[in-house]
C-alpha cells in the first residue's frame, strides 16, 4: 500500500477529501531556511501529503507544493538540532516521509533537486544506521517497547526499501520481528494512549512496508497488533473524544489516530476501530488538532487515511463496557459509551508491564544491555481515574519530568510515595523485586460489576517496613465506586490517602467532600478511619514533553486531598466515590468480619 501508493479498492470520497486539505493546508507558510529550535518531524508531512496528492490527482499544484517541502527539508544540513541530530525522531519522521515523497514524484521533480533528494535520504539513513550499531545495548537502537525504537527504525526501513539499502532493511526487520514477539500480547501500552497514537502507527507502516517489499505477512506474529485496539478502546473517555491519561500524557485531547484504526479494521476485521476511524477523522478532527498537545499531531496523517481506509469494512459503534490487561494490570469499566456515563480506570503492575519487566532483567543479565526505558512510565500502580458526565472526577497528573506517587491517587508512608521516585526514569536500576501487581480480577462482561485489589507494599522504601498495602477497587454497576486500602508495617507509621482534582473540594453532607469540574460532580465519603487529619492543597506539575524543544516548560495544578491517620502499624481505609448531582446515600455496613459499603439497590460486601 504505501510503496506503490495504492489503497484498497472502493471509493473513499470523504479520505480523499481530507487528503487535498491536508496538501493545501501548509500554502500559506515560508518553509524555514534554516533549522528552527523546535522539531521538524512536520516538515516530512508537509512534503509527503501533497506528494500523493499529486499522484492520486495529477495535478500540478500539489506537485509545486511538494517540492517547496522537499528543498527545505534536503538543504538543512542536519535533521533535529536541540536533541541527538541525525540520530532521533526528527530524522526518523523526515526518513519516512521524504523517502515516500521520493518514490511516489520522485520522476516528476526536477534533475537537481530529484538527486540531491536521493544524496540527502542516502546520507541521513547512514548517519541514523551507523547510529543504530553503535547504540546497541543502549537507547532506542535496543528501546524495544519505546516510541523512539519504532519511529527510526520505520524511518530507516522506508528510506532502505526505496533506497535499495538491503543493509538498513535488514537491520530494520531483525529489530521489528523482536518488538513483536516482547510488546504484551493483551495489547497494552505502559508508555500510555499519547505515546500509543504517535508511536503505534510506525509499527503498523513498518510491517506495510515489509509486507510490500518482502512478501512478508507479520501481522499476526505475537498478539500486540491482533489486540492494540482493544486496549485503546477502553482508553477512551464516555464520548469518545478524551482519553485516559495513564503515563505520559501531554493532554488528554491527543489519544486519536484515524490512520491506524483504519489498518487495524482493515486487517483483523475490527467494526469497532472502523467505526472509530470514520468519527476521529470527521466529527472529532478539528477540535482534536486545535487542542492536542503532541506534534505534529492528526492532521498530517491524511495519507495513512487515504491509504489503509478499507470501504469493504462496515463500522459498528462500541457496546462492551469491561476490560482487563493483564500484563498491564490494567482494569477499565463504564456504564456506557454516551457523554454522560462513567468510567474507572485502575492498574497496577511492575514497570513497563510484566512482560518488559521480566525480559528486560534477562537482557540485563545475559547481555549487559538496557533495553526498557522507562521515560514516560509513572508510579502509578495501584492508582485510578474517575470520568463522570462529561468531566474528570478522579485526576491523573499527565505529563511530569519529576514523577512521584503523590501526584496520583495512590498512598503515602510517613508522607514518602515510592522508593527512589522524584525522577524522569522512576524504575531505572530499581531492584527486581520492586514489582506492582493486581490480582482477584473481575472484569466479566455479563456481570456489571468490576473489582480488583493491587498489591503496592513492595513499591515503598524497604527502610520503612512495609509489609502490606493493599488496595481493593470495585466498581458497580451504576458506576458507583468503593476503595478498600489496607495497609501493615514493621514500625508505627502515619498513612495518607490521596485523591486528586482539577478543583479543590469542597465540604459536603455527612462529613463527606464534594468533587465538581464544570456541571459534573460527584460525593466522596471516607468511613474509615474517623479521626484522619484531612487536608486540601494545590500541588503544582511541571514538564517538559519533548527534548527537541529543551526551553519549553509546562505546569499543571492539581487539588490534592488528603487524609492522614495517627502513627499506627496498620491503618484501614474505607471510601465510597458516588458520581451524580443527587448521589445515593452511602452507609457503611457493619460485618463481623470484613468491610461493606450499601448504596440501598446496591452493597459492596469485601471479605477479610
Amino acid at each position: 500500500m504505501l510503496l506503490s501508493a495504492t489503497p484498497p479498492p472502493g471509493p473513499r470520497p470523504a479520505q480523499q477529501a481530507r487528503l487535498y486539505e491536508e496538501a493545501a493546508r501548509h500554502r500559506g507558510l515560508t518553509p524555514p531556511r534554516t533549522h528552527p529550535l523546535a522539531s521538524i518531524t512536520w516538515l516530512g508531512p508537509a512534503a509527503s501529503n501533497p506528494a500523493l496528492a499529486h499522484r492520486v490527482s495529477g495535478d500540478p499544484v500539489h506537485l509545486a507544493e511538494s517540492l517547496r517541502w522537499i528543498e527545505a527539508a534536503v538543504r538543512l544540513p542536519h535533521w533535529g538540532k536541540a536533541h541527538m541530530p541525525d540520530h532521533d525522531l526528527d530524522a526518523g519522521w523526515l526518513l519516512h516521509h521524504l523517502s515516500l515523497a521520493y518514490r511516489w514524484i520522485g520522476d516528476d521533480l526536477p534533475d537537481g533537486v530529484r538527486a540531491l533528494l536521493r544524496y540527502k535520504l542516502l546520507l541521513q539513513g547512514r548517519r541514523m544506521y551507523e547510529f543504530a550499531v553503535a547504540s546497541e545495548g543502549r537507547w532506542w537502537s535496543s528501546s524495544y517497547w519505546q516510541n523512539h525504537n519504532w519511529i527510526c527504525y520505520a524511518g530507516l526501513a522506508t528510506a532502505g526499501y526505496v533506497l535499495g539499502k538491503e543493509e538498513w532493511t535488514e537491520r530494520a526487520k531483525d529489530n521489528l520481528g523482536t518488538v513483536l514477539d516482547l510488546m504484551p500480547d493483551d495489547g497494552s501500552h505502559a508508555e500510555g494512549v499519547v505515546y500509543w497514537r504517535y508511536g503505534v502507527p510506525f509499527l503498523a507502516i513498518h510491517l506495510d512496508l515489509l509486507q510490500e517489499a518482502e512478501g512478508i505477512d507479520w501481522w499476526g506474529r505475537g498478539g500486540f497488533l491482533t489486540n492494540t485496539f482493544h486496549y485503546r478502546l477502553h482508553q477512551l473517555a464516555p464520548g469518545f473524544a478524551f482519553n485516559v491519561d495513564h503515563g505520559d500524557c501531554h493532554d488528554r485531547r491527543s489519544g486519536h489516530s484515524a490512520g491506524l484504526y483504519y489498518r487495524l479494521a482493515a486487517q483483523y476485521g475490527i467494526p469497532q476501530a472502523q467505526w472509530l476511524g470514520d468519527l476521529a477523522s470527521g466529527e472529532l478532527l478539528w477540535q482534536e488538532a486545535a487542542e492536542s498537545g503532541v506534534r505534529p499531531g492528526i492532521l498530517p496523517e491524511a495519507y495513512l487515511e487515504y491509504l489503509w481506509y478499507d470501504p469493504s469494512v462496515s463500522g459498528a459503534r462500541p457496546t462492551e463496557t469491561r476490560a482487563f490487561f493483564p500484563d498491564l494490570g490494567l482494569l477499565a469499566a463504564r456504564t456506557g459509551w454516551d457523554d454522560d456515563a462513567t468510567l474507572v480506570s485502575f492498574k497496577a503492575s511492575p514497570g513497563g508491564g510484566h512482560k518488559a519487566w521480566e525480559t528486560s532483567a534477562k537482557h540485563r543479565a545475559e547481555l549487559g544491555w538496557e533495553t526498557l526505558n522507562q521515560g514516560h512510565h509513572h508510579p502509578d500502580s495501584g492508582s485510578f481515574v474517575l470520568v463522570s458526565q462529561g468531566a474528570f472526577l478522579a485526576v491523573d497528573e499527565g505529563y511530569s519530568n519529576r514523577k512521584r506517587a503523590a501526584h496520583h491517587n495512590l498512598l503515602l508512608v510517613d508522607g514518602q510515595g515510592y522508593a527512589d521516585e522524584d525522577r524522569y526514569h522512576v524504575y531505572k536500576d530499581i531492584p527486581y523485586e520492586r514489582q506492582a501487581r493486581q490480582r482477584d480480577v473481575l472484569a466479566g462482561p455479563d456481570c456489571g460489576w468490576a473489582h480488583a485489589t493491587a498489591e503496592i507494599a513492595a513499591m515503598y522504601d524497604p527502610d520503612l517496613g512495609v509489609r502490606r498495602l493493599d488496595r481493593t477497587l470495585v466498581f458497580t454497576p451504576s458506576g458507583r465506586l468503593v476503595l478498600l486500602d489496607l495497609a501493615e508495617a514493621d514500625t508505627e507509621r502515619e498513612w495518607t490517602f490521596l485523591l486528586q482534582t482539577d478543583r479543590p473540594t469542597e465540604p459536603g453532607p455527612d462529613g463527606g467532600r464534594l468533587i465538581r469540574s464544570g456541571a459534573a460532580c460527584a460525593l466522596v465519603r471516607q468511613f474509615a478511619p474517623q479521626d484522619a487529619s484531612v487536608v486540601s492543597e494545590a500541588t503544582e506539575v511541571e514538564a517538559n514533553p519533548t527534548s527537541s524543544t529543551p526551553e519549553l516548560r509546562l505546569t499543571r495544578t492539581l487539588h490534592t486531598l488528603s487524609a492522614t491517620t495517627t502513627r499506627s502499624t496498620d491503618a484501614l481505609f474505607l471510601t465510597s466515590i458516588v458520581p451524580g448531582s443527587a448521589p445515593a446515600p452511602a452507609e457503611r455496613v457493619l460485618c463481623t468480619q470484613g468491610q461493606g459499603v450499601t448504596f440501598g439497590e446496591e452493597t459492596v460486601l469485601l471479605s477479610p
